[in-house]
C-alpha cells in the first residue's frame, strides 16, 4: 500500500487565486487539508513557507512548497496525471497558457482597477476591460463547452473568477462589463461553469463578499495594485 500523501493548502476565504487551486485539486480527486490565513495579519507559517511573496495560495505537498496559482496549477497537473487540465498537444497547451495570461493581465487587472478607481481612470480601465472581454467572446464563440473541451481545463480554472466575482465587482463599483446581449458566448460559458458539479457551491457567500469588496475598494482607492494577495 502506498504511503498517504500530505497535501496542504494555505488560503484566504475570499481569494479567487486560492479557489483555482481548490478546483484543480477537486478535479484531480486529491484530498487536502485547508489552512485559513489572515492576509492582514500573516502567520509565521505563511512567512516561512512563502518568504519571497508572502501571499496565498501556498501548496505544500509532502514537504515541497509551491506558491503562485499559475505555478501551482501546473504542478498539480504534472504531479497527478488523472483528469488532465492542460492539453497534451504542445500547440494547444501553448494556447491555453496564452488565454490564461491574457485573461489575468487584461480582464482581471482591468476590472480590479476599475473597481478601485474613480472618474477618468475608472472609465479608462472599464473600457479596456470591456475590450478584453470582446476578445475573449470571439474565442469562446468557437467553444462548445469549455476551453478544455468537454471538461473544465486549465484556462477555465484561471478564468473561473469571472463567473462569480465579476458580477459582484460590477455591483460594488456601479459598473457594467458582462452585457449578456453583447457577450452571449461568455455568459453561456459562465452558466455552464457555475453548474459544473466541482464548481457549484464552492464560492463564498455573496453578501459577505459584497461587504468585503466594498471595504477593500474604498480602502485602496486608486492604489489598485495591492489587491488581496498581500
Amino acid at each position: 500500500m502506498a504511503a498517504k500523501e500530505e497535501v496542504k493548502l494555505l488560503g484566504f476565504w475570499v481569494s479567487p487565486f486560492v479557489l483555482r487551486v481548490e478546483w484543480a485539486l477537486k478535479i484531480k480527486g486529491v484530498k487536502y487539508e485547508y489552512i485559513e490565513e489572515d492576509i492582514f495579519d500573516k502567520s509565521t507559517l505563511l512567512m516561512e513557507l512563502n518568504p519571497v511573496h508572502r501571499k496565498v495560495p501556498v501548496l505544500v505537498h509532502d514537504g515541497t512548497v509551491i506558491a503562485e496559482s499559475f505555478v501551482i496549477l501546473e504542478y498539480i497537473d504534472e504531479t497527478w496525471k488523472q483528469n488532465p487540465l492542460l492539453p497534451q498537444d504542445p500547440y494547444q497547451r501553448a494556447l491555453a497558457r496564452f488565454w490564461a495570461k491574457f485573461a489575468e493581465e487584461k480582464i482581471f487587472e482591468g476590472a480590479w482597477n476599475a473597481l478601485c478607481s474613480q472618474g477618468e481612470e475608472k472609465q479608462k480601465a472599464l473600457q479596456q476591460t470591456i475590450e478584453a472581454v470582446e476578445t475573449l467572446e470571439g474565442e469562446l464563440q468557437w467553444k462548445q463547452q469549455f476551453f478544455g473541451g468537454e471538461s473544465i481545463g486549465y484556462t477555465d480554472i484561471i478564468l473561473g473568477w469571472i463567473s462569480y466575482y465579476l458580477p459582484i465587482w460590477e455591483e460594488v463599483g456601479s459598473m457594467k462589463i458582462l452585457d449578456p446581449v453583447k457577450f452571449p458566448a461568455t455568459v453561456a460559458w459562465i452558466n455552464r461553469f457555475l453548474k459544473h458539479p466541482v464548481i457549484k457551491d464552492t464560492f463564498p457567500r455573496r453578501e459577505m463578499m459584497l461587504v468585503y469588496f466594498h471595504q477593500r475598494s474604498e480602502a485602496l482607492g486608486s492604489t489598485s495594485h495591492g489587491w488581496l494577495r498581500v
